[in-house]
């Protein structure tokens, strides 16, 4: 028995620059629907996005927000190119919507047709460089990266297998800071 019967998230609340550019994205081009806006009390907007299975993604609009800081806070915009993904501790790297092993491909090409630069198709192995060419039996999630106009880095990732099995899934020791 567990102390806490967690069910799943309920949403992840992240925060944008622009809250109309945003909702365009999320509504325009990932096909979410727009489910819920508040006012703050400072004039700020917080709103939430179904994502299926009763969860939500939600959004912060902050008036006086700071600017972003890619490459600390979140993943710098020219990942893509230069192959760093690292960001700070406590920061969001990336946020991945679970989707079929069969549409990632038909994905992909839906978001290059509406402008979206994304990365190929990369199939996440469990072998030295963490990539396969192709789905094998290494293979643990086929996926593609691509960012919203936020900045925030997404992923469409799709199980090929489960996780969490001992001998594959969890034969790290965990780091420790040094």
């Amino acid at each position: 028995m567990t102390d806490f019967q967690i069910k799943g998230i309920n949403h992840i609340a992240l925060v944008c620059k622009d809250m109309a550019q945003t909702i365009n994205f999320y509504t325009n081009i990932l096909g979410l629907k727009l489910i819920k806006t508040i006012t703050l009390p400072d004039g700020g907007q917080h709103f939430f996005f179904d994502i299926g299975n009763g969860d939500a993604l939600a959004f912060f609009w902050f008036p006086s927000a700071p600017q972003a800081a890619p490459g600390i806070a979140s993943v710098g915009l020219d990942a893509f190119q230069t192959g760093n993904a690292t960001t700070a501790h406590g920061s969001l790297n990336h946020l991945a919507f679970n989707v079929p092993l069969e549409k990632v491909e038909e994905y992909r090409e839906k978001l290059i047709a509406k402008g979206v630069q994304t990365t190929p198709v990369l199939h996440h192995a469990d072998v030295p460089s963490g990539y396969s060419p192709e789905v094998d039996e290494n293979t643990f999630i086929s996926s593609i990266y691509f960012f919203d106009p936020n900045g925030i880095l997404l992923e469409f990732a799709a199980n090929v297998r489960s996780l969490g099995d001992p001998v594959r899934d969890l034969q790290h020791q965990p780091a420790t800071a040094k």
